[in-house]
């Protein structure tokens, strides 16, 4: 497991730098942490390092969002904190975008655990102080 340490939203970019690294082999990264946590935040600090020009927020109620970079690449953001029972994600075609081979970045996935793949980076970001976060990385393989 990667740990990494940010103070301050100044070091978002270098996080965010250090998370693709990290996580570029697998297309879906799993982002979890309570409520307020920067979820949404550290995706945003993410695509714009991959270059996504669109505005990025969290897709609360239409559960995902679609975003595009200056080379055509395309990045699927979802939000499933709404979804009360997780075979409704089966409506939007989950298993479409999660086995397109783009990027997907889940938050609140913990909602729809039967539906998750079986490989995925998970993403976790602890509060230990107002601004500062600890970021924990670890590929799950095989539903462990």
């Amino acid at each position: 497991m990667k740990k990494i340490k940010c103070e301050d939203k100044s070091q978002l970019p270098e996080v965010a730098k250090r998370i693709i690294e990290t996580c570029e082999d697998l297309s879906i990264w799993v982002f979890m942490g309570n409520m307020g946590a920067g979820k949404t935040t550290l995706i945003k600090a993410i695509a714009k390092a991959f270059g996504v020009g669109d505005l990025v927020s969290s897709p609360s109620f239409s559960i995902v969002n679609e975003y595009e970079n200056e080379q055509g690449e395309v990045f699927y953001h979802f939000d499933f904190y709404r979804v009360e029972e997780q075979e409704e994600v089966l409506e939007i075609g989950v298993d479409e975008y999660f086995y397109s081979g783009r990027y997907c970045w889940l938050e609140w996935a913990e909602k729809i655990p039967d539906y998750l793949p079986e490989e995925f980076y998970l993403i976790s970001i602890e509060v230990t102080g107002e601004e500062t976060r600890e970021i924990s990385i670890k590929k799950i393989q095989d539903g462990s």
